[in-house]
């Protein structure tokens, strides 16, 4: 796991090593191990190295004995000893114990059909000096961070925003249609991002950019070719078995220690059963919960599934203060707006976990994959109404974070004149699908490449990432995905409970009882901070705060604090407001400034 950067010239230009380093010293906690640079020709190149496989042979950028070829990667090539095997027989031989060299070498004999061959999580900047070309790529579920943005004399590129933000030559402008989306959805989705003209790379593509700056996109992987099929319940069980068996050999890779994000739900309890059957031994796993609520039952559940396997368990009981201590710096690590509360807790468990260790597995994705969300199959009647109200969409997704009177209240004429932004997303999602597709496929398939890479991921890579620490997930291997996907709907979800299959096949090596508890989601308790003396305080800063001001009309805030107090809702709308001028501070009025783990969130509004 690492941070990459790096800027690809108009023809005829050089690149800057002093800017390199300047996006290089954004990126220091992605890997704190190891750090380069490497210039040719138009093309500059920049990493910081976590290292996990190869640990003394695996600097970076690398560059192909003929030096034709040069890398910066991030991430983890799970498959590159099989793949390693199967170059040789094309004369390739690597130099190196790293995975990312892989790529490397697989480019140099496949070119761009190296790209379904690769197995991981990843994405990386390979310049290709024959060609005149630099190619961004990125894994095919979006499990790794890549923003690119486009500058008079270059194309710029880099792990986190943060690192772009250090190279722009004016201040960095929101974009409107990108921030409704975050009030609305909680996140901004597609290719664009909160900063006007920094764009994500899209999961599943590499982008082509030659010295004229122009981009090609090529595609490698999409779920919309997932076919839809009957199968028994004993051969689909089965097939998982392989698959789960495959992906966890090939993600325990690593020549250093790994542990376990634990909680009292299904996904981490899989992960440990299956860390246990394939001989990782007593491993230290981590779980969260918070003192005085319904989570403290969870760090029950969590220790009692640790004891089970033998694991070397360490739980955390949190104090409100220590969680919403949080906010500032979560925000900086994640550098995209995410109203994701699970941030909090999850920036704790990364900074004790990676206090011991370098690399986590963790469960996301289980949901998504096996239809574990009740809205993946709501009651008929709910969706048929839903459906009508909102054409196009299917009912999914129709619930807006805001309430309609905060909306009319609040927004400032930007805002409302970007009223139609926070639906394309699913729109868009949805109306790619396949006509062959059930609603719950569609439903998967909408949360596969909206919420899932530009929130839920956003959050485990973030989140740990912020201290130096790797999250793996293997429910998100592609053949996983595919699988899950592709399964009939009463395989995944059966008397209105989801992810039916991957229970069946669990159960037996679960603890006893463990499937019987009902599914909870990571809570947060927001509402036992965010009120009394609290809101008031935030309610003053956020009226004088120059973010808010410029997109909101301030002097309905009070309202919004005195409906709050009274415990008439506002809730989302405050913290979201109080999210924004924070993230306003950090990112567009003092780039560079990072707070520390543990802070008072009001000091950062004003």
């Amino acid at each position: 796991m690492c941070g990459i950067a790096g800027f690809i010239m108009r023809s005829g230009l050089r690149p800057e090593p002093e800017l390199l380093q300047r996006m290089s010293a954004q990126l220091g906690h992605r890997g704190p191990d190891d750090q380069g640079i490497h210039c040719s020709g138009p093309v500059g190149l920049a990493q910081t190295r976590l290292s996990i496989i190869g640990l003394a042979t695996g600097h970076q950028p690398m560059v192909a004995e003929d030096g034709q070829l040069a890398l910066a990667a991030n991430g983890e090539v799970y498959n590159y000893v099989e793949l390693n095997a199967a170059l040789r027989q094309h004369g390739r031989e690597a130099r190196t114990q790293s995975d990312s060299e892989t790529i490397l070498n697989a480019y140099a004999v496949h070119g761009l059909d190296s790209l379904p061959l690769l197995r991981g999580m990843y994405a990386f900047a390979l310049h290709d000096a024959r060609r005149g070309t630099l190619i961004l790529g990125r894994d095919r579920l979006g499990i790794k961070p890549l923003f690119y943005t486009r500058l008079a004399d270059r194309i710029a590129f880099a792990s986190e925003i943060k690192a772009l933000l250090a190279i722009l030559p004016q201040r960095p402008e929101i974009l409107p249609r990108a921030l409704r989306q975050f009030l609305q959805n909680q996140f901004a989705s597609g290719e664009d991002t909160l900063i006007a003209g920094v764009r994500r790379v899209p999961a599943g593509e590499a982008l082509i950019i030659d010295g004229a700056l122009r981009i090609q996109r090529h595609c490698y992987w999409s779920a919309l070719t997932v076919t839809p099929r009957e199968v028994a319940v004993d051969e689909a069980q089965a097939e998982l078995d392989g698959l789960m068996n495959t992906a966890m050999r090939e993600h325990m890779r690593a020549d250093v220690p790994f542990g376990l994000f634990l909680s009292g739900g299904v996904d981490s309890a899989v992960l440990a059963a299956m860390l246990h059957a394939h001989g990782a031994g007593r491993i230290k796993s981590f779980s969260v919960g918070y003192k005085g609520t319904a989570m403290t039952h969870e760090l029950d559940e969590a220790a009692r599934v640790a004891r089970h396997f033998g694991l070397d368990h360490t739980p955390l009981e949190l104090s409100l203060d220590q969680v919403f201590g949080r906010i500032p710096h979560s925000i900086w690590c994640a550098d995209e707006l995410m109203r994701d509360y699970a941030c909090l807790p999850t920036s704790l468990l990364a900074e004790t976990a990676g206090a011991e260790l370098k690399v986590v597995f963790s469960g996301e994705g289980g949901d998504e994959v096996f239809a574990g969300y009740g809205r993946y199959h709501p009651r008929p009647a709910e969706r048929w109404v839903k459906a009508l109200i909102h054409p196009g969409s299917g009912g999914f997704r129709t619930r807006g974070q805001w309430g309609a009177r905060w909306l009319r209240r609040l927004l400032g004429p930007d805002l409302r004149a970007a009223a139609n932004a926070d639906r394309q997303p699913v729109l868009r999602a949805w109306g790619a699908t396949p006509a062959s597709w059930s609603d719950m496929q569609r439903r998967q398939y909408t949360d596969l490449v909206t919420a899932l890479p530009d929130n839920l991921l956003v959050k485990t890579d973030r989140m740990l990432m912020g201290f130096g620490l790797e999250g793996r997930v293997p429910f998100l291997d592609h053949r996983i995905v595919e699988f899950g996907l592709s399964l009939p709907d009463d395989l995944k979800v059966r008397r209105h409970r989801g992810k039916w299959l991957l229970k069946r096949w669990a159960e037996p090596r679960l603890p006893p009882g463990h499937l019987d508890r009902p599914k909870r989601g990571f809570h947060v308790p927001v509402g036992d901070w965010l009120r009394g003396e609290i809101a008031d305080q935030v309610g003053q800063r956020l009226m004088r705060n120059r973010g808010i001001r410029g997109w909101f009309h301030a002097d309905a805030i009070p309202d919004l604090i005195a409906a709050r107090q009274r415990g008439q809702g506002g809730g989302r709308e405050l913290f979201g407001l109080m999210q924004l001028a924070i993230w306003h501070r950090l990112f567009i009025e003092q780039p560079g400034l990072k707070p520390a783990p543990d802070e008072n969130p009001l000091d950062w509004i004003e």
